[in-house]
């Protein structure tokens, strides 16, 4: 088969993609962007193969539908964004779904276009408060973790009077569990948890490890970090943390705000960049963050050669460990079984395309059984709790709801504790959510 042919259809070439090229002025012209909007959007009101990921294709498809022509030129190109505000970026359509994609001649690359389409509507327009708030998580996180302020704010956010209030004027949905603040944060208690080992380097692996808590997981759930700790330190492996670390800046790409994007990367990038020059690897606890210094940033600063060191230095938690268990370096001496585990796949670690560690290394666990459930739990970071949107984002979740209800397992585990959470509030038996190394930790008897 020729090469023209194979890329007409589809092609056998592994999907590759084009640099961000976010810091041209054409990228936000709205004359060309909108010709892009119809030119992409036709091709999937032709296709439709990804209906059934998000609520983004069915808004575009009913636009279609509705349309005096049944086609994308009947359709208002000011109707566009209503399909760019339910794009949350998980990049699922890209990875796992469409045939057109580089180096298909077609060159669809759905999810940057969305963010394209949020990066113009946020400089035309900015975004509301409560977006900004949502998007701003170190620094809302700092301020809730003040002492007795914390106590506040946890406290309001399970009040139902308050969230209702909350909802009113805010508009953040009044049933969507929010995380709770801890000023014990894993940076506050970072320096109990270390202790020297005995490094052994592996053939990808250096057995020196720097984690970037995340804004997450510094201040919302700190004991994720622990465990990572623990975990690390009782496989030979040389833990710090990151130090004066800010927001990965993923909530900012979400929300069209590149400009602070870069910000973060300015901020992040050079520490991180040393701490690889000092012998480090690097890891976070939540898939996201992980997937921004790995993939969004190589691509917004193609040229960087520090965000490239970070990149390729960077891993997730369980893809280090599994890498360890290949060179014989990972330790067995599990202490108990864990039972039947329903394991949801983030989104964000589904599409870093190193498979479901997680999952098979909690399977060398004696007694444990996992059930991988590879499909989007529909929360983001906002999209789960913004009250235009948190009965789609429900909707989005029912069969992975269904799944969990139906498998009635010991526990129930996601990479991304925010869908965990959000998991847990529509299943049946409201188990409390752990994250997979939690569990691996609890295994070790740690």
């Amino acid at each position: 088969m020729s090469s023209d042919k194979k890329n007409r259809e589809g092609g056998l070439d592994a999907p590759t993609r084009h640099p961000l090229d976010w810091q041209n002025e054409q990228f936000y012209d709205r004359q060309s962007l909108d010709a892009e909007l119809e030119r992409v959007f036709d091709i999937c009101h032709g296709c439709r193969r990804c209906v059934s990921l998000c609520d983004t294709f069915p808004t575009l498809f009913e636009l279609v539908d509705n349309s005096a022509t049944l086609e994308i030129d009947g359709v208002a190109k000011a109707d566009y964004q209503q399909v760019i505000d339910q794009c949350y970026l998980c990049d699922l359509c890209y990875m796992t779904k469409c045939p057109y994609v580089p180096p298909h001649e077609w060159n669809v690359d759905f999810p940057h276009l969305m963010l394209r389409g949020k990066a113009a509507h946020f400089k035309e327009q900015g975004a509301s408060l409560r977006d900004r708030l949502l998007t701003s998580t170190d620094a809302v996180a700092r301020m809730a973790t003040i002492p007795l302020l914390d106590i506040t704010v946890n406290a309001l956010n399970r009040n139902k009077p308050a969230r209702k209030a909350l909802e009113k004027t805010l508009g953040v949905a009044a049933d969507a569990p929010l995380p709770e603040y801890h000023r014990d944060s894993l940076h506050k208690r970072g320096r109990h948890l270390f202790t020297p080992v005995d490094v052994q380097p592996g053939e990808r692996t250096r057995g020196r490890v720097a984690l970037f808590a995340t804004c997450y997981g510094n201040y919302n759930s700190p004991q994720i970090g622990e465990d990572l700790i623990r975990v690390f330190q009782h496989n030979g492996i040389e833990m710090r943390l990151a130090d004066k670390q800010r927001c990965c800046g993923m909530p900012k790409l979400e929300l069209g705000d590149l400009d602070s994007v870069k910000r973060a990367r300015d901020a992040n990038i050079p520490r991180l960049a040393a701490l690889v020059d000092e012998g480090y690897d690097l890891t976070a606890p939540m898939p996201s963050c992980v997937l921004m210094f790995k993939r969004e940033l190589p691509l917004m600063f193609p040229g960087d050669a520090e965000v490239a060191k970070v990149a390729a230095a960077f891993f997730d938690p369980f893809e280090y460990l599994w890498l360890r268990h290949k060179d014989g370096l990972l330790m067995t001496d599990f202490q108990q079984g864990l039972g039947n585990i329903s394991y949801h796949v983030a989104c964000h670690l589904r599409v870093q395309n190193v498979g479901l560690k997680a999952r098979d290394l909690l399977q060398l666990v004696p007694d444990t059984r996992v059930e991988a459930i590879e499909r989007c739990s529909g929360h983001d970071g906002t999209y789960g709790v913004r009250s235009e949107t948190r009965t789609r984002s429900v909707k989005i979740a029912r069969l992975v709801v269904r799944k969990i209800d139906q498998q009635q397992a010991d526990h129930l585990a996601s990479d991304c504790p925010m869908a965990a959470n959000h998991l847990a509030s529509l299943a049946e038996g409201k188990r409390p959510p752990m994250h997979p190394i939690t569990l691996l930790r609890q295994a070790y008897g740690l």
